[in-house]
């Protein structure tokens, strides 16, 4: 069941055009649920997992890490002791790149050194004092801190523009001949705001053939 945020976003959006229209018809309600229960730490490693690979290839990967952990409840993850305390050929036999396994172990660092800042400090933060901080670790960009933001912090004005996903759903949302740049997209964006976490959800799931 959608909440009154989700139902405003809908409404809203909407009403943006014919194109929005269509498409929030076709594609059905926002389901859009974040994942109130981890910790920003728990977020950026799990993003850091996902980066430029698929979706069931992170997923192997996460099912891997858990398994050397021997962490199989659903609502358990790895400390950031533990990350720092395994070796580069543990975390590479998991499916890690030798570069995601130096984010990761800065990530955990700066967990605990209280870089990477705890759940209630960063419900007190805004958008952009987060992105400004955890950009500073080697290997976390905007991207990243925006996936997080979006789907563990649930903040509902987010538009990644960097996403690759979202530049070709509004390509075929629009009929375009080609995707917006970045900086275009952020423009654009504009319009949809304060709603844009729910219009990148709706973007996402542009149907290929549109």
């Amino acid at each position: 069941m959608m909440d009154a945020q989700h139902q405003q976003a809908i409404a809203y959006l909407s009403h943006l055009d014919e194109d929005w229209a269509k498409l929030i018809a076709t594609v059905g309600p926002c389901n859009f649920e974040p994942k109130e229960q981890r910790e920003p730490f728990e977020a950026l490693v799990r993003a850091v997992a996902y980066q430029q690979l698929t979706a069931k290839a992170g997923d192997a990967i996460l099912a891997k890490l858990m398994g050397h952990f021997n962490l199989s409840a659903q609502n358990s993850f790895p400390t950031a002791q533990m990350f720092i305390e395994s070796t580069f050929d543990e975390l590479r036999h998991c499916g890690f790149s030798g570069r995601k396994i130096e984010t990761i172990k800065l990530i955990a660092e700066g967990t605990i050194n209280g870089l990477v800042p705890s759940r209630p400090e960063a419900n007190c933060m805004t958008d952009e004092a987060l992105i400004e901080r955890l950009t500073q670790l080697k290997g976390i960009g905007r991207w990243t801190v925006e996936m997080m933001l979006m789907f563990t912090l649930g903040r509902m004005d987010i538009l990644p523009a960097d996403d690759f996903g979202i530049a070709q759903g509004y390509k075929r949302l629009k009929k375009l001949e080609s995707a917006p740049s970045r900086k275009i997209l952020a423009q654009i964006s504009m319009a949809w705001s304060p709603h844009r976490t729910v219009a990148s959800w709706y973007l996402w799931r542009v149907p290929r053939e549109w």
